[in-house]
């Protein structure tokens, strides 16, 4: 429950069009599952293209999941607050992604620790984050992001926290990584 959040979804229209055709073609790449995840689900539409019987949307803006709901009428959406323990048992999905909100995220080796708690044993994590340079330009200070990662950064990140890296490959700024648990 994030009322900037919410506010960053206001200035978002209620039909943006398609998202990036980098992020279709990677989520469409996932494999297919019973059950999947989306962290930072936001209005679904990358959700709706999850390989999956059966999806879990969370978000921490009322606002974004009002939204979800239009598209996903039969998936299950969960409002989270920011930097909590996701609330499902551990190893309930088989696939979990995360894209365009790890950089977003305070607390991020508690959103990857939880992310690897409530995926199956061998589950994937599908992750997606701008890709940033070893040397930085100074970020736009209105921008959203408070997080900033290489291609090394990132895995050393997985790595260090129990994930094995399966592939991590930049794409049209785009950092777009598998990673199972």
């Amino acid at each position: 429950m994030s009322a900037y959040d919410d506010e960053v979804w206001r200035l978002v229209p209620s039909e943006p069009g398609p998202p990036p055709a980098p992020l279709l073609r990677f989520v469409r790449s996932l494999p297919e599952v019973g059950k999947a995840l989306d962290v930072g689900c936001g209005d679904g539409r990358l959700s709706r293209e999850l390989p999956a019987e059966r999806i879990t949307g969370v978000d921490v803006s009322p606002l974004a999941l009002e939204r979800a709901r239009q598209r996903l009428p039969d998936a299950e959406l969960v409002l989270v607050r920011p930097d909590e323990r996701l609330p499902f048992p551990d190893s309930t999905f088989e696939l979990a992604l995360c894209a365009e909100t790890v950089e977003h995220v305070r607390d991020v080796q508690l959103l990857l620790s939880e992310l690897r708690r409530v995926l199956a044993p061998g589950g994937v994590l599908a992750l997606t984050t701008p890709a940033h340079r070893p040397v930085l330009r100074t970020p736009d200070p209105l921008s959203p992001h408070i997080r900033f990662f290489t291609r090394r950064s990132l895995r050393r990140l997985l790595e260090e926290l129990g994930f094995e890296v399966v592939s991590l490959a930049r794409r049209s700024g785009t950092l777009l990584v598998r990673a199972t648990r």
